[in-house]
């Protein structure tokens, strides 16, 4: 009967009704996308598209290749055990002198001095003396006496690193790692090697922000779950209140509070507290002071999300079973707590990384994190490579993080499942 009923509903169109369903739930799906496409292409274009062409330049290596063609060709099957032969520096001549009618010289020279302090000299003296192309089988010569560099099989072993058209050079150099001539991954000379101190610096500031906006936050939080809708709304105006002023004017003004004439050394004088002005600025005190400050919010939201749906009935039945204030607290409530905990501090500590104004302006040299060096190679010393590499030793530990976070909060879900 039910087949016969389909049959008769469906013979005006002779489409079977299951067909007729899938076409205009496809229908559907595609009006929902179409509504979100322009979302998924602002992503694309401003997110996605960014961080992938950032990793793409942490190996991109065309310089060299592009610049000095013949001369990559001819290494192609050099063993690097000795400097190459004869047809090497002869294809080296071929291409600086062309390089030089060009006006690239300087591109592959830039690059090759990341590799071989010293190689931009070589490079540049080599083809403003180098007049013309040499006779048949004394290109070797030629150059050597141009510059003795050429003989030193250091030399030619950054050109065939620098071949391109991919490099792990500046994903090393970003871990203070290097290749010998034999091409083995090594340590970095120590006074190139300042990158993982830098990395730790990082990691430390923003831990020591995270814990203090932890320790400040978690009061505020709970005044704010525990206080009625009027009073707790008034009180969260003031937390809101950062968010409607311009990071800039921020910091600016903790330098205006913390320098030696500032409000915090005046006080302490009009108190006889100190009878000189004490260092509260430019320094590390001033960086953990101001970020603090800064990301608090970022702290107090997630928490004050996570303790305002706790019940408070939790608590008094912890008090009726004969638990102190203390145990209640650490016991049942705390607990709970720990997902607004763990969002708070992901989300500071992750923010904390990057930052770069507040530590440039409030921070000495020895306070920069990571990210100062970052919009130094992208801007002054435009080194992207180096930059790039950098930002995703940066964005790996993000991704890390966040990973961990996301084990420790679905096995803390398991665990009270099971609890309840």
């Amino acid at each position: 009967m039910a087949e016969a009923f389909l049959t008769s509903a469906d013979a005006p169109t002779g489409v079977p009704l299951k067909r007729r369903l899938k076409r205009a739930e496809r229908a559907h799906q595609f009006k929902a996308l179409a509504l979100i496409l322009p979302l998924l292409l602002f992503l694309l274009f401003t997110f996605l598209g960014p961080i992938a062409g950032m990793l793409w330049r942490s190996v991109d290596d065309w310089e060299v290749g592009k610049v000095l063609p013949q001369t990559v060709a001819a290494l192609a099957d050099w063993d690097g055990k000795d400097v190459p032969d004869e047809k090497a520096y002869a294809a080296l001549a071929d291409d600086i002198q062309a390089a030089r009618a060009a006006g690239t010289v300087a591109i592959a020279s830039k690059r090759l001095n990341y590799a071989l302090n010293g190689f931009r000299t070589i490079l540049a003296s080599t083809a403003r003396n180098l007049k013309a192309a040499p006779e048949p089988g004394t290109a070797k010569e030629t150059l050597g006496k141009i510059n003795p560099a050429w003989g030193e099989r250091a030399t030619w072993t950054a050109i065939k690193g620098a071949s391109g058209p991919m490099t792990s050079f500046y994903l090393l150099a970003a871990l203070d790692l290097t290749r010998n001539v034999d091409g083995g991954i090594v340590a970095a000379p120590p006074d190139q090697a300042i990158y993982r101190d830098l990395f730790a610096r990082t990691f430390t500031i923003s831990f020591g922000v995270t814990v203090l906006c932890l320790i400040l936050g978690f009061p505020v939080a709970y005044l704010l779950a525990a206080l009625p809708p009027g009073r707790s709304n008034l009180l969260m105006i003031f937390v809101l209140l950062p968010f409607w002023t311009s990071l800039l004017v921020r910091t600016c003004a903790w330098i205006v509070v913390l320098q030696k004439e500032g409000v915090v050394n005046d006080s302490l004088r009009w108190l006889g507290i100190i009878d000189e002005p004490l260092r509260l600025i430019y320094n590390r005190f001033g960086v953990y002071v101001a970020m603090t400050h800064v990301l608090l919010p970022f702290m107090i939201l997630p928490l004050y999300s996570s303790m305002k749906a706790i019940s408070p009935a939790y608590m008094r039945a912890a008090a009726s079973l004969g638990a102190s204030p203390v145990s209640a607290f650490l016991r049942i409530y705390l607990p709970q707590t720990l997902p607004g905990i763990g969002a708070g501090c992901l989300l500071v500590f992750i923010l904390a990384l990057g930052y770069y104004i507040t530590p440039a302006l409030v921070g000495g040299a020895p306070d920069q994190m990571i990210s100062y060096f970052i919009a130094l190679y992208t801007t002054e010393t435009v080194n992207w490579g180096l930059a790039s590499a950098l930002g995703a030793v940066l964005l790996l530990a993000t991704l890390l993080l966040a990973a961990v976070y996301g084990k420790l909060v679905s096995g803390q879900q398991v665990t009270g499942g099971m609890k309840n």
